[in-house]
């Protein structure tokens, strides 16, 4: 059986108090295993992006424990926190998030510097991993310069920055036409597969699903479903 890589036990998050409390997510378990692509959906207002946040280590659970990579994140300082995910889990949103006036390589370079690389060891691996995403003719480029789906793939070869085990991605192919979309779920999904990453993509496209490993149904913040899923799109 392969790793473990996230565990969250009888999770909840309740935001506000008292009378104006509201559960976004209300006793969750869910494991996540390295070499897996998970697929967490539901409708908006379901709660899966306040999951996402908390196996990101950006919200505390407001009962329950989260376990990343074994160990426990409560009562970890935000410092603490901020670590863990710059050491083990890398970001990719919907929006890129993309700096207009870097190119491809700066990108990624820049992410590697945050994690401390050394520099020169930064300039070997930079280009590494944007050829690993099939932008090696894309590198001195600008996200002017590119379509949405090479954005994508420069916001992927950044969350692959430092070889976190872990990658996170919030609706990625919500801005991306049914080709693009799926090239950049099979890429995610090979990472899953061929590096033993753990993914987990919160998502509203179906045929995200269908590429999964798993799909995670959330609704009104609780697990309906689990599934295994038959690859296809």
């Amino acid at each position: 059986m392969s790793e473990l890589a996230l565990d969250l036990k009888t999770v909840s998050l309740i935001y506000g108090s008292g009378d104006n409390a509201v559960r976004a997510v209300d006793g969750v378990d869910i494991a996540i295993r390295k070499g897996e692509m998970t697929a967490v959906m539901g409708p908006s207002g379901s709660g899966k992006t306040s999951v996402l946040m908390m196996m990101g280590c950006l919200l505390r659970p407001s009962e329950g424990e989260v376990n990343l990579l074994g160990k426990a994140i409560h009562g970890l300082s935000q410092n603490e926190m901020a670590r863990l995910r710059l050491a083990h889990i890398g970001f990719i949103y919907q929006a890129y998030n993309l700096f207009p006036a870097l190119s491809a390589l700066e990108t990624v370079r820049l992410a590697l510097d945050l994690k401390g690389w050394e520099p020169s060891r930064a300039r070997a691996e930079a280009p590494r991993l944007l050829a690993a995403v099939g932008l090696e003719d894309r590198m001195h480029n600008r996200p002017g310069q590119l379509s949405g789906g090479q954005k994508q793939r420069v916001a992927i070869a950044r969350a692959l920055a430092g070889h976190p085990e872990i990658i996170l991605g919030d609706e990625p192919t919500a801005a991306l036409d049914s080709r693009t979309g799926r090239a950049v779920v099979e890429l995610l999904r090979d990472l899953a597969h061929d590096q033993g990453r753990a993914v987990v993509l919160v998502t509203h496209d179906p045929r995200v699903g269908e590429l999964a490993d798993r799909v995670i149904s959330i609704v009104d913040g609780r697990i309906q479903s689990i599934e295994q899923e038959k690859h296809g799109w």
